[in-house]
């Protein structure tokens, strides 16, 4: 018997939708990164994402009109988003962010696409998640990609100027994430259609969870098509399938609305019972029947990697941004909470994680405008940059304490706080994406031989053998140099590779190799000892998808430190750099380390270690030094933190715009409260119950004069109502409290 044959019995085939997941997509950083040798010529190569001038202008124009319209907690108060906003948003095009020029679209960058979605975000969740999904996956993309000629020219136009209001559906109660499982089913018959009988189908759908159902005008539904009558042949079960349907169509049902945690964007259901349509609202029309997973699959990029790491993105910069303000006008024991280092400990995992978070979303969104469409790549987004955003928001809710948990107008943490785990769950729960995807669909995608060697034993050519044996020479030549190489760096970890030009980014890109390295060994000692057990194997397959995922964040550092920063903003933007890469290979190395720890056969884990030499942590740590060094530098109003808070626009009066005076004014005013602070010490006046009244007795003293208490006294009214939370009468309406300067 065979190798091959040997193989069959105990490695399962390939699912239809796995194969079509398998095949959409293309294979970018990743297969690199997996295979050993991370392409780092590849990665300098890419064209710098910019935004052009109409883009620009979008953001400076309609955008900024739109964040002062917006009052998001009065949002979060009623029911749904003002008809104003409604209005604005379709009349200045903010659904046609992707569609084509040609019919009547933007027509913008996914770079752009990201930063519009993050700047509303970080005002709104609700009219973010509005705006991001005509954007994203749905009617728009699939037209674009699949549609007729006669569906791109009469829906495209109408979606472009908000004539159309499109959403899609997908989740059923009892199909969430298998998508196989959609129990939503269309029958081919015939049926009548504008007063004909014409061939068509007969659809009962149930579904949930559909962003903007309850206001759509147009409904993409996926379903299951079945032709029990042969009328299209002798298959019965004809596969996926993507339509669109009017909602006035006789029989369409939406309206019903879910409550997505009280952030108040439309969300609902929909449903329809023996739901008769036209061969023609078939997305691609009839031909296309059953092609509906592989277009769904082809087209996540702009969900997985644009919109929802935007998000993330959005409330890390929001909690940067905040943070740090907060930290340096909020004292205690007379100092400023951002001098202690608990404080300072936080302040520098959220400024060095934001850090990464926009590294990670600027070379994502590279790769999606140079028209790849990298299915793993955009998978580890979604995940690490939406559970990165959760993680630095608990630290900011931590230095903020009752003023984060206070809801109101004047908090600019509430809203992403209770939003965050919507986007963890939109397009996939992150379980899933961890566990089941990222190395899943990588192991898959990336190796070079692998896909082919499975549809080799599976085959029943009569040459499959032959294919075989030599798919498993190349494959057993390719595991040998990794092995090699692996020992190689191992041993000798000097003859890694680095061409940077920066001797500071040197050693990182050494790490990078070695890392890479040694995850093509596991890689390759996995599929050999546990073959297609690897797949019910999810934490151990989860921890090779985290080495891979977080050599793709420390690549991304390094591609933004060196060719986004000069040569003067590389010095201020250094400490951050530092502790996004060493935490982002420290924790590739922990993730590998753990699969090592947990691999089930003794004599390879054996192995593994010794061939990779993984006997110990060798990756550079995050000291106490750096931390101290990125807290005080987060803390700077330096040019390098405005660009890393870019996405964070105040608006007069709002949260943002409070703290931010507040933070201005302490800075503009430290020389004169040392002075005063200076005074105080060597007793030349008494200091009062309240700094109001320290510096009335400072006046009195002449240790300042009129001008420098009038500035002091503006900063303490602007402090005083930056440390504020929102306060409401008996019945929850808002009370304005002014600032008393006599107060602390």
């Amino acid at each position: 018997m065979s190798i091959r044959t040997q193989l069959k019995k105990i490695m399962p085939s390939i699912s239809t939708t796995e194969q079509e997941a398998l095949d959409a997509g293309d294979v970018w950083l990743e297969g690199s990164i997996y295979q050993g040798i991370p392409d780092f010529d590849a990665l300098r190569a890419i064209p710098n994402a910019k935004l052009s001038a109409e883009e620009s202008a979008f953001l400076a124009g309609p955008v900024t009109t739109l964040l002062e319209m917006i009052d998001d907690f009065a949002i979060q108060s009623s029911k749904h988003l003002p008809d104003n906003i409604l209005d604005f948003l379709k009349a200045n095009k903010f659904f046609s962010l992707i569609i084509p020029k040609s019919f009547g679209g933007l027509e913008f960058s996914p770079y752009a696409n990201s930063t519009i979605v993050a700047t509303i975000a970080a005002k709104s969740s609700a009219v973010a998640v509005t705006v991001m999904v005509p954007n994203s996956l749905g009617p728009g993309e699939l037209l674009m990609h699949y549609g007729t000629s006669d569906q791109q020219q009469f829906w495209l136009p109408r979606l472009a100027e908000g004539t159309d209001i499109p959403c899609f559906a997908l989740t059923s109660p009892e199909a969430g994430s298998d998508a196989g499982g959609i129990p939503d089913i269309g029958t081919v018959t015939m049926g009548e259609y504008q007063g004909e009988q014409v061939l068509g189908l007969s659809i009962t759908w149930d579904k949930r969870y559909i962003t903007l159902a309850p206001i759509a005008t147009v409904l993409g539904l996926a379903f299951k098509v079945q032709d029990p009558q042969g009328l299209l042949g002798q298959q019965h079960d004809l596969g996926i399938t993507c339509a669109l349907i009017p909602r006035s169509h006789p029989g369409v049902e939406l309206g019903n609305r879910h409550d997505p945690m009280g952030v108040n964007f439309y969300n609902g259901t929909t449903r329809g019972q023996d739901v008769f349509i036209p061969m023609d609202f078939i997305i691609g029309g009839q031909k296309n029947i059953g092609r509906g997973w592989a277009m769904l699959v082809a087209c996540l990029g702009a969900g997985r990697g644009i919109s929802l790491p935007a998000l993330g993105v959005s409330v890390s910069q929001c909690s940067f941004k905040s943070s740090t303000e907060y930290a340096a006008v909020r004292e205690q024991f007379g100092l400023s909470i951002g001098k202690f280092e608990g404080i300072q400990e936080k302040l520098a995992d959220i400024a060095g994680k934001t850090y990464l978070q926009e590294s990670m979303r600027v070379l994502t969104t590279e790769g999606l405008g140079i028209g790849l469409k990298p299915s793993v790549v955009t998978a580890i987004a979604k995940y690490h940059m939406t559970e990165l955003g959760r993680d630095i928001l608990n630290s900011a809710m931590d230095i903020q304490a009752g003023k984060a948990i206070q809801r109101g107008p004047q908090n600019t943490l509430a809203s992403g706080y209770v939003a965050q785990p919507i986007a963890i769950t939109v397009e996939g729960a992150n379980i899933l994406t961890r566990n089941l995807m990222i190395f899943g669909q990588g192991v898959m995608r990336c190796h070079p031989y692998l896909q082919n060697m499975v549809e080799a034993i599976h085959s029943n050519h009569d040459n499959a053998d032959k294919v075989f044996n030599g798919i498993l020479r190349k494959t057993v030549g390719y595991s040998v140099n990794n092995s090699l190489r692996a020992l190689r760096l191992g041993v000798l970890p000097f003859t890694a590779s680095a061409n940077s030009k920066l001797p500071e980014v040197v050693s990182y890109e050494k790490n990078v190799h070695k890392l890479a390295a040694k995850l093509a060994v596991c890689a390759d000692f996995s599929l050999l000892v546990l073959g297609g057990k690897l797949k019910q194997a999810e934490m151990l397959s989860a921890r090779l998808g985290d080495v891979m995922s977080y050599l793709y964040a420390a690549m991304a550092s390094i591609r933004y430190y060196e060719t986004k920063l000069s040569a003067e903003e590389r010095v201020e933007a250094a400490p951050y750099f530092h502790y996004a890469t060493r935490w982002s290979l420290t924790q590739a190395e922990n993730a590998l380390m753990a699969f090592l720890d947990n691999f089930p056969a003794s004599a390879p884990r054996k192995l593994m270690r010794t061939l990779t030499m993984s006997f110990s942590h060798k990756m550079p740590k995050i000291n106490d030094d750096l931390v101290r060094e990125l807290a005080e530098q987060a803390q700077l109003d330096t040019q390098f933190k405005r660009h890393l808070t870019h996405l964070v626009q105040p608006v007069a009066g709002d949260g943002n715009d409070i703290n931010e005076q507040a933070y201005h004014a302490k800075l503009a005013s430290l020389p004169l409260l040392a002075k005063v602070k200076k005074s105080l010490r060597r007793g030349d006046f008494k200091g009062g119950a309240h700094f109001a009244v320290t510096l009335e007795n400072a006046l009195a003293a002449k240790i300042i004069n009129q001008d420098e208490f009038k500035q002091l006294m503006d900063y303490n009214s602007k402090r005083l109502r930056a440390i504020r939370v929102d306060e409401f009468d008996f019945d929850l309406n808002p009370i304005v409290v002014k600032a008393d300067l006599k107060i602390a």
